[in-house]
């Protein structure tokens, strides 16, 4: 009977423990799942602020892509108005050489026409000259004639003295000296009334081509401030398009920049996604919920959820559709992820199927019957396990997750648990270094090696945390 009653004092003491420690275990439970739940969302900002980050980069790409477009265009625009000027300078420099030729032809012309004006003028100075002595000589013998009384004294001359032939003689000679002297007078104002014709019109001549060579002056003056104009315009042309050059020069420069900071910004990106889906399944490890029971979902969701299967194992088993689709539900019943099928296939950076428009297009074209049986089973309550995680089996490996089933082409996981890192091998070689901590070794995986800064996307096996593999595990 004592026994009896120390037995259930010692219960009644152990239940009275118990009862006064389960508040504190309830409290710290409580207390680490709140702590937890504070990392994620600290994690949650981080991300939301490389988002932020990485947007304001690619905007600040496309603007500086679309500059250096625009400057290009411009830089086309420019060569093209340099060939063009080039093209006109080379015809302006034609008609230079032709008018050159002009006008070495119309200065010789100038030159023979003033020589002969010269000539003409020394034959015409010389012909009124001999005028000029005749008349005098004219004058001189009329003079003597009058002097001696006129016409009565060179009658008197003629019939002075002598017989009747001598007197005939001297009025043949006088008459024929009086003729001669008329003729050549005649002859002598003729030609000088010729030559002075000739020397007007040498005169017009010379008139002209003095117009004309004056026109030449005046086409090759133009052409010439044409010529030196168009070649202003090339130089200034040409240092544009060097200035643009330069232009386009530091775009390229920027670009580039730019694009290591959006590498750099995507690998934090997918850090930090990897980090989050770590935080959340040791925070559901904690507590495994429920995520079974069916799904009353619309048209539309059963639509989303086939094409989602169909994209990312469209190639797999039926046991390998259902577990994508058994992924999706399961988020869609755990507290870590959207409520709704087409919020958590689009939730961000998650999908790459739905990121990369695939999802939608199959959307648009109808998911085969195949995949809608399957989404209308898993809505139904079907689930190949818990899974909350798949991705290729290359990238569970690259992130060293220690408990995943693979099914088909893909790892599926619940809890995000990481396996020690293996030993560093000795490095025999010092010129190549071993490779770091969390980085995977050069050889693997032998068909893609995943870059520092973004994992690729996978037919069938999405990027983990959005960026290396499916499923991965932000909130």
């Amino acid at each position: 009977m004592r026994c009896r009653k120390l037995c259930c004092g010692f219960l009644a003491a152990v239940l009275m423990i118990t009862a006064t420690a389960n508040p504190c275990l309830a409290d710290q439970f409580d207390d680490k799942i709140s702590n937890m739940q504070q990392q994620e969302a600290a994690t949650q900002e981080t991300i939301s602020n490389l988002e932020k980050q990485t947007q304001a980069t690619k905007e600040s790409i496309e603007q500086l892509k679309e500059q250096k477009k625009n400057t290009e265009e411009n830089v086309n625009n420019l060569k093209d108005k340099s060939e063009n000027l080039k093209d006109k300078i080379e015809v302006y420099s034609d008609q230079l050489d032709d008018l050159d030729g002009e006008i070495e032809d119309a200065e010789d012309a100038m030159t023979e026409v003033s020589a002969q004006i010269v000539e003409l003028n020394k034959q015409l100075a010389e012909i009124r000259k001999q005028i000029e002595d005749r008349k005098q000589l004219l004058k001189h013998r009329m003079k003597s004639v009058y002097e001696k009384g006129g016409s009565r004294g060179m009658l008197a001359e003629i019939v002075s003295g002598g017989s009747a032939r001598a007197v005939l003689n001297r009025y043949v000679y006088m008459d024929a000296m009086i003729t001669y002297d008329k003729q050549k007078i005649a002859e002598c104002q003729a030609l000088e009334k010729e030559l002075e014709e000739t020397t007007a019109k040498v005169s017009e001549k010379e008139a002209e081509i003095n117009a004309y060579q004056d026109e030449l002056d005046s086409k090759y003056s133009e052409l010439s401030n044409l010529n030196a104009e168009a070649k202003g315009m090339l130089g200034s042309t040409n240092s544009s398009i060097n200035a643009e050059a330069g232009k386009i020069a530091s775009y390229d420069a920027q670009l580039t920049a730019l694009d290591n900071t959006m590498k750099s910004l995507e690998s934090q990106v997918a850090a930090a996604q990897a980090k989050l889906a770590q935080q959340i399944a040791e925070r559901l490890a904690l507590k495994r919920e429920d995520t079974g029971g069916s799904y009353a979902a619309s048209a539309s969701e059963l639509e989303w959820l086939a094409a989602t299967i169909q994209a990312e194992a469209g190639g797999e088993s039926y046991t390998g559709k259902l577990a994508v689709g058994s992924v999706i539900m399961n988020r869609v019943k755990s507290s870590a992820f959207p409520n709704t099928v087409t919020a958590v296939i689009t939730q961000n950076l998650q999908f790459a199927s739905y990121r990369s428009g695939k999802v939608e297009f199959i959307i648009s074209q109808g998911a085969n019957s195949t995949c809608i049986k399957a989404a209308q089973e898993v809505l139904g309550g079907a689930r190949v396990g818990d899974y909350l995680f798949f991705m290729t089996q290359k990238w569970a490996d690259y992130y060293r997750i220690a408990e995943y089933e693979m099914i088909g082409n893909h790892a599926f996981f619940y809890r995000w648990v990481v396996k020690e890192p293996e030993p560093e091998p000795v490095v025999e070689n010092p010129e190549q270094p071993a490779p770091e901590e969390g980085q995977p070794p050069a050889e693997q995986p032998p068909a893609e090696q995943p870059p520092a800064e973004q994992p690729p996307a996978e037919e069938g096996g999405q990027d983990q945390g959005g960026e290396n593999g499916e499923g991965g595990g932000e909130q």
